[in-house]
This record gives C-alpha cells, sequence and structure tokens, in this order.
C-alpha cells in the first residue's frame, strides 16, 4: 500500500499513527540501554544478589494490568456508542493509573526501610538502578494519565463515535504499552540478578 495515496485524513490517520510507533520505539530503546546496563554492572563485587522488590510493586503490576482491562472495557463501549459506560471504564483506568503510581512510591519506601537511599552512604547501586528505571517508568505513566485526561474531555465533549476514535485509540495504545512494559521491567528485575 502506498502510503502517500488516500484522503488527507486518512493520512493525518497515519501520520498520527506512524508517529506514536516511533515514540514507542525510541521508549523501548531507551528501557533497553538501561535494562542492559543493570544486567553489564550486576557483574560488579558490591552488586546485590539476594535483593527482593518491594510487595507494593507485585500490587502495582496487577493494578496497571488491570486498568489495561478498563481501557479495554472503555473501547468496547464506546464501539457500542454507550456513552456512559465509556466514561465510567475511563474513570476506573484514570483511577488505577494513580493507584499505580502511589504502591511505586510505596514501594520506594519499602526500599528505604530496607536501608537502601537512592544516593548517598546508604545507596546501593543495585537498589539505585531499581529506582531509575521505576521513575522513569511512572514519568510515562504520568504522561499515559494525561493523555486519558484529555480522552476524557474530549469523550465528554462527544468528539468521539465509533467511527471517530482516533485520539482515543492513539490514548489506548500508548496505555497499554506501558503496561506491557511495566510487567517486562516487574519481570525483569524479579528474575535478572
Amino acid at each position: 500500500m502506498d502510503l502517500t495515496q488516500g484522503t488527507t485524513e486518512e493520512k493525518t490517520v497515519r501520520a498520527k499513527k506512524m508517529m506514536l510507533w516511533f515514540g514507542i520505539i525510541s521508549l523501548v530503546m531507551s528501557f533497553a540501554g538501561w535494562t542492559s546496563a543493570f544486567i553489564v554492572s550486576s557483574s560488579r563485587p558490591d552488586w546485590l544478589k539476594d535483593f527482593q522488590l518491594p510487595n507494593a510493586f507485585i500490587i502495582s503490576t496487577v493494578v496497571i494490568v488491570l486498568s489495561s482491562v478498563t481501557f479495554l472495557l472503555a473501547k468496547q463501549a464506546l464501539k457500542k456508542e454507550n456513552r456512559t459506560g465509556t466514561m465510567l471504564w475511563l474513570v476506573v483506568t484514570l483511577i488505577l493509573g494513580i493507584v499505580f503510581i502511589y504502591n511505586q512510591f510505596v514501594g520506594f519506601q519499602q526500599i528505604i526501610d530496607l536501608g537502601y537511599n537512592f544516593t548517598g552512604p546508604t545507596s546501593n547501586v543495585t537498589m539505585s538502578y531499581v529506582y531509575v528505571i521505576a521513575v522513569m517508568h511512572i514519568l510515562h505513566v504520568v504522561a499515559g494519565l494525561i493523555c486519558l485526561l484529555v480522552v476524557i474531555y474530549n469523550h465528554f465533549k462527544q468528539k468521539y463515535s465509533a467511527t471517530n476514535m482516533l485520539g482515543f485509540e492513539l490514548a489506548a495504545t500508548f496505555w497499554h504499552f506501558v503496561d506491557i512494559l511495566w510487567v517486562y521491567l516487574f519481570l525483569f528485575l524479579y528474575f535478572v540478578r
């Protein structure tokens, strides 16, 4: 298919989707770099081999997976022109995103309670990596929450329908990416020592 063919609207849709995917690929490369650095650094003599991730990170993983499910339910409701159901599931997704971030900070406190700060005399390179990777992910969840707020506002203004879902779909794609990214990061940090 020739990307230069089609109406102006079709070209705009393709361009916006392509830009999102370029951004996602860039984020994949960034997180691949941080996780690669984690692996390379694991050969250091001061590397913690027996650290455990905080329980709050397990809870936040469940929460973010649930948030992807609720975003899917919002999309299904929108396809059925169920405006109330769409709004309900979007708001639930937003709340779950906030709960995810809250649990991440609870996890940071659990790490501090174990005696590991991000920097200073009580820091450790292993836990500093955990902090950096988790904080960078939180920043992307915040970006996802901003997108979600825009979607909620646009839905309230009746800008979406079963046949006009571009902004909704772009936000959903980014949200699902951030979800999958956290599941990968959690499993990586859990299993790679």
